[in-house]
């Protein structure tokens, strides 16, 4: 499932390439029929995420909020002025080009030498596709999504108020409200990262990282944490999912973990067996301890820890 920094991602494209247009908006799949009508034809005024939960804001007052879930993406293209990752969602399906495509070919009348003069609109729609927005240089289509519903401003907010704090937002207060949410529960810390309405947008791939960065046993019960360790947990959930963001991918290792790290050059990267710590690791040598990493399911999902590194 795409994780909090795809989501703020999004986000940030919809704003950058759409805010400001007004959109025509279609359900070439047909399952979001009467929830483009709705919003076809106006202004997208901004683009909001938090946690897992994109909201796209129109002038007219009405949102659209989509959830990926596990299957979930959205694919991008346009013209030469049409700028961002050419598709961003389930990592399984599409993961995330950051690159930027010149979209389209021929079907899509593809901008020639001299920029958009070429551009004939988006191509005809691929697959099951829910809905489509497209404007004056470019479309956006998205598939595979567990939530694709127009509510309105208000709707939203109420969506909002049952989720937790999120990182990415990381407003006044949240570092205080995460910390007493995790301090009052007795569950298991690597099940409370994973609960939405204790923190928004972690999933799997930050779980056990984040754990494993700060050295926590994943079954150590919230109320066994100091407010000081929940507050560096807080802490280094921002750091790491704002790399997220800027990246566009998950990274949790610092660069002497990488093969390109040595040459200290601003290119260098880490490549995809180098990224985590411990992340589909199980049964390789932990990048610390040299102690086999781990391998159970908690909260219906599978937890990859270190047991030395992070014994109880």
């Amino acid at each position: 499932m795409p994780e909090g920094h795809s989501v703020h991602r999004l986000a940030r494209q919809f704003g950058d390439v759409f805010a400001g247009e007004r959109l025509a908006v279609s359900s070439p799949q047909g399952r979001f029929s009467q929830g483009a009508a709705l919003l076809d034809g106006h202004t997208l005024t901004g683009a909001v995420a938090h946690g897992k939960h994109l909201f796209l804001e129109f002038e007219h007052g009405l949102v659209l909020h989509v959830h990926l879930g596990l299957y979930g993406a959205w694919d991008f293209g346009g013209d030469e002025s049409f700028r961002g990752a050419s598709s961003i969602g389930a990592p399984r399906k599409v993961g995330e080009r950051e690159e930027y495509d010149a979209v389209g070919g021929d079907a899509a009348g593809a901008a020639g030498a001299d920029g958009a003069a070429g551009y004939a609109g988006p191509p005809p729609p691929v697959g099951a596709v829910r809905v489509r927005l497209a404007g004056a240089h470019g479309w956006a289509d998205l598939r595979g999504a567990t939530t694709c519903t127009a509510i309105t401003e208000a709707e939203a907010a109420a969506v909002v108020a049952r989720l937790g704090p999120d990182p990415l937002r990381n407003l006044p207060g949240d570092r205080d409200s995460f910390t007493e949410a995790v301090l009052a529960r007795r569950t298991p810390l690597a099940a409370l990262l994973m609960d939405q309405k204790v923190v928004a947008g972690i999933g799997n791939v930050y779980r056990a990282e984040l754990l494993f960065r700060q050295r926590l046993d994943p079954w150590l019960p919230g109320n066994g944490l100091p407010a000081e360790g929940a507050q560096r947990l807080w802490d280094d959930t921002v750091a790491m999912m704002s790399d997220g963001v800027r990246d566009g991918r998950i990274i949790t290792t610092p660069p002497q973990y990488w093969s390109s790290g040595a040459t200290a050059a601003a290119s260098a990267t880490a490549a995809p067996e180098e990224a985590h710590f411990v992340y589909r690791r199980h049964g390789l040598d932990c990048r610390v301890c040299r102690t086999p990493v781990a391998l159970t399911e908690l909260a219906t999902r599978k937890l990859y820890w270190c047991p030395a590194c992070q014994a109880a």
